[in-house]
């Protein structure tokens, strides 16, 4: 029996709840009373309300996010049905924002928007103690992070040997991107690291070993940045892998060296570059030096041993397929390890749609909110792009045909960007899905197009395959391999 569960669903099992390990920790007196279920989005909705109702809860909080939406309003109807008599509160950055006009709002007692690791316990205490808020919608200021009990004991021993654990030495950014949640609320808040290091210590003697920082930007005060690299520089082991998020405009020399010293294959960097055209970016809110974030690139590549991790958006106001395919190709002559091509969206709250009117935006109004055309960008191009995106990260990412897919560029200037656009047209019809589709056949296909539609040799086609399948474990290559 609990008082209070708190629950949401996570689009993966992996991705374990950093937020609602917050609530938790932060609820005080009230914390031995509360239980923390976690779904994935293959959990039907109402297993998962049975499973809540198990507990007998007097309040059922709820994390939001834009890939549950459904999901949680199934679940908000079955505890409504179920147990009339449930209260049941709202958070999280999908419902932080545009509230009173949000579906899921009329199904939920309450909600307290933005950061809710203080509200939530009041909130809580308030309704135990049977005096409610009157109000439907609720806002949290930001908290100070040195009045924030740390969640880290939360994580189960399994959670830190089977799910990445999630840290954070400071929130929010200083940078104004318009597309980003960050963005709404400016300035930055530090944790101390005198609290945090013991934590870590702990969790890594626990058995952490995939860690995300999920610091907006960790590369912008170097006397805090050393202070974590250098203690996961000390404690780094064959298993350990640090994932930060850094901006290629802040990487100033100090940084450089810092970044050189870390023993190899520990970090992964994600480096959110989106567009090259400075003009774009600048219109976005995010100004940056084109040859810069280049130079940035090129460096973390060569000169560290991180695994680079890179990023570029479609769909941005301004930009035209011709935009993007350049941007696509000047990332593929700088060879990150992998390439994340993401799909504008309109997060709810976000500036991005102050040029709706110029650039005659429409966007998809359930979620992912993503784009599906403006003036430049037809819908059946939009369309093409999400699935070039798709192919590109079951071919080009985590290294699964590392050695295959440049002989479809084998010509020495050769633009790579047509090239895959017109193997992604001959994939889609194929196999007419973009998910789901087995590592062999994808295989296949690939080596047909190469072979057959390109007139690459047989013989270098094939051995590529061989050399990608084995190195991703493939126990028993296809006869259509042949031998080396």
């Amino acid at each position: 029996m609990s008082a209070l569960v708190l629950a949401t669903f996570s689009a993966r099992y992996q991705h374990a709840a950093f937020g609602l390990r917050y609530l938790q920790a932060n609820l005080g007196a009230l914390q031995p009373a509360a239980a923390l279920l976690e779904f994935d989005l293959q959990k039907p909705p109402a297993q998962a309300a049975e499973q809540i109702l198990a507990h007998a809860p007097r309040i059922v909080g709820l994390g939001v996010y834009s890939w549950n939406v459904a999901q949680t309003a199934a679940l908000l109807v079955a505890l409504r049905h179920a147990a009339p008599q449930l209260v049941t509160v709202l958070g999280g950055p999908e419902i932080s924002y545009e509230t009173a006009t949000h579906p899921l709002t009329p199904l939920a007692d309450h909600i307290i928007c933005g950061e809710a690791d203080l509200a939530f316990a009041g909130f809580c205490r308030d309704v135990l103690a049977g005096t409610p808020p009157r109000e439907k919608i609720l806002r949290a200021p930001p908290p100070d992070p040195a009045h924030l009990a740390l969640p880290y004991p939360l994580y189960s021993d399994r959670d830190l040997a089977t799910r990445f654990t999630y840290l954070e030495t400071s929130r929010g950014c200083p940078f104004g991107c318009e597309y980003c949640l960050s963005s709404i609320e400016r300035g930055v808040r530090a944790f101390d690291w005198a609290r945090l290091q013991p934590e870590f210590e702990r969790l890594l003697a626990r058995g952490m070993r995939r860690v995300k920082l999920v610091d907006r930007t960790f590369n912008l005060d170097l006397e805090r940045g050393r202070e974590v690299l250098d203690f996961f520089y000390a404690h780094a082991t064959p298993e350990l892998q640090v994932h930060l998020e850094i901006t290629p405009s802040c990487l100033t020399p100090p940084w450089r060296e810092l970044l050189q010293r870390a023993p190899p294959d520990l970090l992964r960097l994600e480096v959110g570059v989106q567009t090259f055209d400075e003009e774009i970016s600048a219109r976005i809110g995010r100004p940056q030096s084109a040859a810069a974030a280049e130079d940035a690139l090129r460096f973390l590549r060569q000169e560290t041993t991180a695994l680079i991790h890179a990023d570029l958006i479609a769909g941005l106001p301004g930009q035209t397929l011709e935009n993007f395919a350049a941007d696509f190709d000047r990332m593929i002559r700088l060879q990150p390890h992998e390439l994340q091509i993401g799909i504008l969206k309109r997060l709810r709250g976000t500036a991005i749609a102050r040029h709706d009117t110029e650039w005659q935006v429409r966007w998809n109004p359930e979620p992912p909110y993503d784009i599906l055309e403006n003036k430049l960008l037809d819908a059946a191009t939009l369309a093409a792009l999400k699935r070039f995106a798709r192919f590109w990260e079951l071919l080009g990412n985590r290294g699964r045909f590392s050695q295959t897919l440049p002989l479809l560029w084998c010509a020495p200037g050769d633009s790579p960007f047509p090239k895959v656009w017109k193997l992604c047209a001959h994939l889609f019809p194929r196999f007419g899905k973009v998910h789901g589709i087995p590592l062999l056949e994808l295989a296949y296909a690939l080596a047909e197009h190469l072979i057959t539609t390109l007139g690459r040799d047989r013989a270098a086609v094939l051995a590529a395959l061989r050399a990608d399948l084995s190195r991703l474990g493939a126990l028993h290559l296809p006869n259509w391999l042949g031998q080396p």
